[in-house]
């Protein structure tokens, strides 16, 4: 059971993994256009750091988070093109989903979700990172855990 939950728990954080890194990625690719600073791109990307950091203590979370992380990243290395077409898919409004009220998610067909992030290798190094601390022996795993 507790294996469940964990990797229920795992799922459940990967949307937020997922669009958190997506809108970091997309506030620092602006302050470099804009060459100024990006404190909501720092933001976003504290708080990946902070929900890695916690999946890491539980393996099942970090495996049920990281691979799909990790497949994402590994298809944006290999077929940028198929990766674009498939990020294309999921919903997005302008901005992480969940800050418009009222707005309906949709999809964008000229930077989908995930592009950014996906194309500078962010999903792929999360995604390992995680793997890899489910991996690693039960005292080496996260200054979280037990």
């Amino acid at each position: 059971m507790r294996h469940l939950l964990g990797a229920v728990a795992g799922l459940a954080a990967l949307a937020p993994v997922y669009y958190l890194t997506e809108a970091g990625a997309r506030a620092l690719r602006a302050g470099t256009v804009a060459a100024g600073p990006s404190p909501v791109g720092l933001g976003c990307l504290l708080a990946v750091a902070a929900i890695v950091a916690m999946l890491t203590a539980w393996p099942p979370a970090a495996l049920a988070c990281g691979l799909p992380l990790a497949a994402a990243g590994t298809l944006f290395a290999l077929d940028s093109t198929g990766a674009i077409a498939a990020a294309a898919t999921l919903p997005y409004a302008g901005g992480l989903p969940w800050t418009r009220p009222g707005a309906a998610p949709w999809a964008e067909p000229a930077e989908p979700p995930g592009t950014i992030a996906g194309l500078t290798g962010l999903y792929a190094l999360i995604g390992v990172v995680l793997v890899l601390s489910a991996l690693l022996p039960r005292g080496r795993r996260s200054i979280l855990g037990p």
